[in-house]
């Protein structure tokens, strides 16, 4: 019993650490479920301890979880997004790249901004937070190039790309079939968004 207990409350501490730590791993860790397991372990073994404040502090902050999970499941993925069509030399662009620089190094360590070329520039919206940043090149051929796919932290859960990559986003309705990925990407998974992989490509 000692030593389940002890795994439990271990287990939770790793889960938030892992949550904390995630701006250095996959971009799309599912953040809000970890989250909540964590917080649930905790109190539980809170609780075998009777470590009453510490279980506590991990019951309220489970249920606000929950609560955050259950409104965002009822909002509907991807429909409180708002995709915002911009040009290369956009400012704000620039400013949301800028800002954001280090990050986005981490899951696309090639990539390189140029405001003069002819990509197409999505910024992915919640109410009035940027929270993602799409760049694309028409490839010829139905097949986009994709040149950034960028989501701040906090949203990588919500899966504001089926915004751009979903049945309603701008990337089906320019008539794209197929897009090409940087080399280098970190962790591509466009599978969940209806594309399979072919080769160096990813097809819908």
């Amino acid at each position: 019993m000692v030593a389940w207990l002890e795994a439990a409350g271990w287990l939770g501490v790793a889960m938030l650490l892992l949550v904390l730590l995630r701006p250095q791993l996959r971009p799309r860790l599912p953040v809000r479920s970890l989250t909540l397991l964590g917080w649930v372990l905790l109190a539980l073994y809170a609780g075998f301890r009777h470590a009453w404040p510490v279980l506590g502090l991990a019951a309220v902050l489970a249920l606000v979880e929950l609560w955050r999970s259950v409104r965002a499941t009822r909002t509907g993925r991807g429909a409180v997004f708002e995709v915002l069509g911009v040009d290369g030399d956009d400012e704000y662009l620039r400013h949301v790249l800028r800002v954001h620089e280090a990050d986005i190094r981490t899951f696309n360590p090639g990539f390189v901004h140029d405001p003069f070329t002819d990509d197409i520039c999505y910024l992915v919206l919640r109410g009035d937070e940027t929270v993602g940043v799409v760049l694309m090149r028409d490839a010829g051929h139905r097949t986009a190039q994709i040149v950034l796919d960028y989501v701040t932290p906090r949203h990588r859960d919500l899966s504001p790309g089926e915004s751009v990559f979903g049945p309603d986003g701008p990337f089906r309705k320019r008539g794209f079939r197929r897009m090409r990925v940087p080399q280098g990407m970190a962790a591509p998974d466009y599978e969940r968004l209806g594309f399979r992989r072919d080769g160096d490509t990813f097809l819908l």
